[in-house]
């Protein structure tokens, strides 16, 4: 093999090992990565047997340059932990999030429809509601949010300090995380239907409250995390049925095979829909059963429903977050 034809043969792949090499270092697409070894491997092979048979400087040097770039990139420095933080929440999450924003619109389906119909029936048919809750829940509610309950003091008696209040939510929250997600392993059955359920049930809270309690005594509570719990409990259903999908519509993969990619690319909606559920744990327990005025708590609340949507359709974009 001569040296034209040595680079008619190997120019195209150390073209693409060099657009990779750039899209990786600069975080852009990150799909790339687990190939970056092996065709490294290639680059060295082809620079040792181009500088063996002297296939000239201009050969040697591209190869030796790329050779270089691709050391770097495989043996560069992780990043310190603040820096990934920053990089998946400003990037990586959000970036996810528009991809897979299909699955926002069942998610979001699967869940307000049912809550909006519960909400609804409350005033046309209570029987509905009081049979979804039972005894027991409706008890709770009316003495947390009845018409003269004191919210706060119910739950200091139910938990005591803000920190058992934190984690008594978070214990819950993190429990439909992982019933949403691991549902989706059943075929995208499981998480289809923790999201048509917990809809039904918070939206039959609403209603019973509306028909037995203070409303606004509810709607001062949640205000500060309601964003964060609702759109995490979406989005984290959004990754059990990406895993779902995968199951139902393998395409040329196995079974298997497409799970485990669908695995990998879901792992940013659930880690960043699990933060937002764990936070809104954080606010339930040290803030919102504090009492703060209800203005400034439907302030707060407004406040952080705008920036979820300024932070899911524009934050990640190029010149904006990265």
């Amino acid at each position: 093999m001569n040296r034209q034809e040595f680079e008619q043969k190997n120019s195209a792949e150390w073209q693409t090992f060099e657009i990779e090499l750039k899209s990786v270092d600069k975080n852009e697409d990150l799909s790339s990565a687990a190939s970056i070894p092996s065709k490294f491997r290639k680059i060295c092979y082809d620079l040792s047997l181009a500088q063996y048979r002297m296939f000239g400087a201009r050969i040697c040097d591209r190869l030796n340059s790329l050779a270089i770039q691709g050391y770097r990139s495989i043996h560069r420095s992780k990043g310190a932990f603040g820096e990934n933080f920053l990089i998946f929440f400003l990037r990586t999450f959000p970036q996810a999030f528009r991809r897979d924003w299909k699955l926002f619109v069942v998610s979001s389906f699967i869940f307000w429809v049912p809550f909006f119909l519960m909400w609804w029936s409350a005033h046309r048919e209570i029987a509905w509601v009081q049979s979804l809750l039972g005894p027991e829940s409706m008890n709770s509610l009316e003495g947390m949010y009845g018409k003269n309950a004191n919210t706060v003091e119910h739950l200091r008696q139910e938990h005591g300090s803000n920190f058992e209040m934190f984690a008594h939510y978070i214990q819950n929250n993190v429990g439909i995380d992982f019933q949403l997600y691991g549902g989706g392993i059943l075929f995208g059955l499981g998480t289809i239907f923790y999201l048509f359920f917990n809809g039904l049930h918070i939206g039959a809270t609403v209603g019973y409250i509306d028909y037995a309690g203070d409303p606004e005594k509810l709607w001062r509570f949640v205000a500060g995390h309601s964003s964060f719990e609702l759109l995490g409990m979406i989005v984290v259903g959004m990754a059990g049925l990406k895993l779902g999908f995968s199951l139902l519509a393998p395409g040329s993969y196995t079974r298997g095979k497409s799970l485990a990619r669908a695995g990998r690319s879901s792992l940013p909606l659930l880690l960043g829909g699990a933060s937002m559920t764990t936070f809104a744990a954080v606010i339930e327990g040290f803030w919102s059963a504090q009492p703060i005025t209800a203005s400034t708590k439907y302030f707060v609340g407004i406040v952080f429903w705008v920036l979820h949507l300024l932070y899911f359709t524009a934050v990640g974009r190029r010149g904006y977050g990265a």
